[in-house]
């Protein structure tokens, strides 16, 4: 039961955020960059404190060459989404500090729709794959409550390119929902695996944890350098990452 209620918040997170953005027809790109920092400060907390500890103490030997690939994975699907995994929008205008109406007239995609939808539902697929109903619940939901906080930014950008590049209102919250079945159904595929074909499931959990942890060491810290202004922080971004990092100190270790 506790994973269908995991299931349930990392599909309705992705489904509320992206229908915020046609139900208020705006987007504010200072509180977005404000929700791209929080979820980025929130990422790298939660895999220094509580999934790199997790990785470190495993079974598997050279650990860090797992990290490592998941970070050059991670380096590989940006080339098919462009960088929405950590906030990119690649629109012609220019940002502004104020709301800003998305429609088709005022942005371009730049990311061809099919490429975007499969790096992206890759990226999401890979990141539900250690939770694993077998293992402890405390890495679970941690790993958990960053995928729900990360993708709140993402979903809204992801909806904003959709509505951009002229498709329909339900087209777009289609894709959005295909986009939020991805991790819970790379977790069903891993639960399955884990009942039926892999004999050594300890070491399957640590090796596809390290590659998720060096997915989110990619993605959270282009996060928190692309959030700046000229790379460089104003006071509420800065207090921004401090209340995410407080915020993961909070979640339980054990």
């Amino acid at each position: 039961m506790d994973q269908f209620i995991i299931y349930f918040f990392l599909i309705a997170t992705v489904l509320l955020s992206g229908y915020s953005l046609i139900l208020f027809k705006v987007e504010n790109k200072r509180i977005l960059k404000l929700l791209l920092a929080f979820s980025g400060a929130f990422l790298l907390a939660i895999s220094f404190l509580n999934l790199v500890p997790e990785i470190y103490g495993s079974h598997v030997k050279n650990i860090g060459l797992f990290v490592l690939l998941g970070f050059v994975l991670q380096l590989f699907l940006e080339l098919l989404t462009k960088g929405v995994e950590h906030g990119h929008s690649h629109s012609h205008t220019h940002e502004h500090e104020h709301d800003l109406d998305y429609s088709h007239e005022s942005e371009e995609l730049h990311v061809a729709p099919l490429a975007l939808m499969i790096g992206i539902c890759i990226h999401s697929f890979l990141e539900g794959m250690p939770i694993v109903e077998k293992f402890d619940p405390a890495v679970q939901h941690s790993l958990a409550i960053g995928i729900v906080i990360h993708n709140i930014p993402i979903s809204i950008v992801l909806m904003s390119l959709f509505l951009a590049s002229g498709m329909s209102k339900t087209k777009s919250f289609v894709l959005l929902g295909i986009f939020a079945l991805m991790t819970p159904l790379g977790s069903l595929l891993s639960n399955f695996l884990s009942r039926s074909f892999i004999n050594s499931l300890p070491i399957y959990f640590d090796v596809i944890m390290g590659v998720v942890v060096g997915i989110f060491l990619h993605v959270s810290t282009s996060i928190l350098y692309e959030t700046s202004e000229d790379h460089q922080y104003n006071r509420q971004k800065f207090f921004t990452v401090i209340i995410g990092i407080i915020i993961a100190l909070l979640v339980p270790l054990h």
